[in-house]
């Protein structure tokens, strides 16, 4: 009985003496005045919210940066379009309508709002904090640089929500279809950015609405508004503010004649002389008059030479023994129509490694015993051209035999961002890249060249599949050939092949096509 009373004794003690502790070192805190935008749009339901500080977790008011300009006259009349990243680094914005008073803020101004006692609900679809006087909002700074957000158009049409009233960049856009140099601004077009058409609308009394001549490549800086489309399903469209909102990008562009549209790196069973490429022509080939050549790399802690590629996509050529960097295949006969697949790699011509299906009947342009024989010009015979996880790999395609450190391929795509690829020091070492989808000679926003994989923003890669399994990267997308660009990037679609597959399993639904 003592030993019960006294372990009562002690714990009753120890609980009086955590409170105690807790009192007395709790510091106490205060909420912020101000609520992200992001908690704030979160508290629109579908009806309208008359704002307070009970439903706004104890702020009253917003901190953000302006992003809208009315100078150019493109914008909703006195909208104040603000933006900030206040929760979770997530960028979210608000329009706010004050009426004239919205003319005298610019992008840059660093603004405090009340808005307490306003209303958040959708006007004509967009949501926006009504009721709030100019006399509640204070500038407090000006010149915020605001960083640019490149956003793809297909992003923006999946989710507008998140996306509207903040500055969007549509990066490397071409009007679609091509504008006629008479052709203005003014009304609705569509800007094709890679992954999509994005809805550019310019009011026919906008500054610039007249503008003509317009480019074929270039950087649309602007804000997405919503609207209320059928069924209530919010529509986006994106407005520049001011021309200055349109970048011209310095266009050089070259129709591709061959572009990348799937391989299988790693078959069921044993690799050497299973592993293909697939491929396919936007124009009529002869390659007996017109040759090309395809490189592989192989990034393997076992390649030679180890360290960076010093002599780029021709780093194959300096190895003497065991599996080398690169392998160069020719391509130098054969025929090839506009919009057919074609294929290099493996003697064997199976879709999936030993004893699978035989897919001798396609468009065979190089069959190469790579485990028998060197490749043409650099590349020592191995059991295997693609390495199978870990480090990069990757292959692409060149305009005629001659590949040298300064070669620049016409299409390219890595897996894998592993291994000793590129080195910053001047001169500068690594695997050039091709203007395509997925990288950018020059980058689009800075106009800083970066020439090779893993410089700048050039490091998007597809992923690693499971290995021994057999699978084909199917890469989905579609290029036009018109414009000589990617209108719809190309997805990896991870198709696991069995020995029994089809041709048609990988030419068919879900293949890249051609505009």
């Amino acid at each position: 009985m003592k030993k019960i009373l006294f372990y009562a004794f002690f714990l009753l003690s120890a609980g009086l003496l955590l409170q105690g502790c807790e009192e007395d070192n709790y510091p106490g805190g205060t909420i912020s005045p101000y609520i992200p935008i992001y908690d704030l749009r979160s508290l629109y339901k579908g009806g309208e919210v008359v704002l307070s500080p009970d439903n706004m977790f104890g702020s009253t008011k917003l901190a953000a940066v302006v992003v809208s300009d009315h100078s150019g006259g493109n914008l909703p009349a006195g909208l104040l379009v603000v933006q900030d990243k206040r929760r979770l680094g997530e960028l979210r914005g608000i329009s706010i309508p004050i009426g004239d008073a919205a003319a005298n803020y610019f992008p840059g101004d660093s603004v405090h709002i009340d808005i307490n006692g306003g209303v958040l609900k959708r006007v004509g679809g967009l949501l926006e904090v009504t009721g709030v006087s100019p006399q509640k909002i204070t500038k407090v700074k000006s010149g915020i640089v605001i960083p640019p957000n490149r956003v793809g158009s297909s992003f923006i049409y999946a989710n507008p929500e998140k996306y509207e009233s903040t500055l969007v960049a549509i990066v490397k856009g071409t009007i679609n279809p091509v504008p006629a140099e008479t052709d203005q601004l003014s009304g609705e077009k569509f800007v094709n950015d890679g992954f999509g058409d994005m809805l550019l609308h310019t009011e026919s009394s906008a500054k610039f609405s007249t503008l003509s001549n317009l480019p074929f490549n270039a950087n649309y800086y602007g804000i997405i508004f919503t609207k209320e489309g059928a069924n209530g399903v919010l529509e986006p469209e994106h407005r520049v503010r001011t021309a200055a909102d349109i970048v011209v990008i310095p266009s050089d562009t070259k129709i591709s004649p061959i572009i990348i549209t799937g391989f299988i790196a790693d078959v069921a069973g044993a690799d050497g002389n299973y592993e293909y490429m697939q491929f396919k022509a936007t124009q009529d080939i002869n390659f007996a008059t017109t040759p090309y050549s395809v490189v592989v790399t192989n990034n393997a802690g076992a390649t030679n030479p180890t360290g960076f590629p010093t002599q780029g996509w021709a780093t194959g050529a300096l190895a003497t023994t065991g599996a080398s960097r690169t392998f160069k295949i020719n391509l130098t006969s054969g025929t090839v129509s506009k919009g057919e697949f074609f294929y290099v790699g493996g003697s064997a011509k199976m879709i999936n490694g030993p004893s699978s299906t035989s897919i001798a009947g396609a468009k065979w342009i190089r069959a190469f015993n790579y485990t028998t024989t060197n490749g043409d010009g650099f590349g020592i015979k191995t059991g295997g051209l693609f390495a199978n996880s870990g480090n990069a790999s990757g292959f692409a395609v060149f305009a005629g035999t001659t590949v040298t450190v300064d070669s620049t391929p016409i299409d390219v795509l890595f897996i894998g961002a592993g291994g000793s690829l590129y080195n910053q020091r001047l001169p500068a070492q690594g695997y050039r890249i091709a203007n395509n989808d997925y990288y950018d000679i020059v980058d689009p926003i800075t106009l800083v060249p970066q020439p090779f994989y893993r410089s700048g923003s050039n490091t998007l890669n597809y992923a690693y599949n499971p290995a021994d399994l057999g699978y084909f990267y199917k890469l989905g997308g579609t290029y036009d050939a018109t414009l000589g660009k990617w209108v719809k990037a190309r997805t990896q679609t991870n198709l696991l092949l069995t020995k029994t597959s089809s041709l048609a399993e990988i030419e068919g639904e879900g293949a890249t096509t051609l505009k």
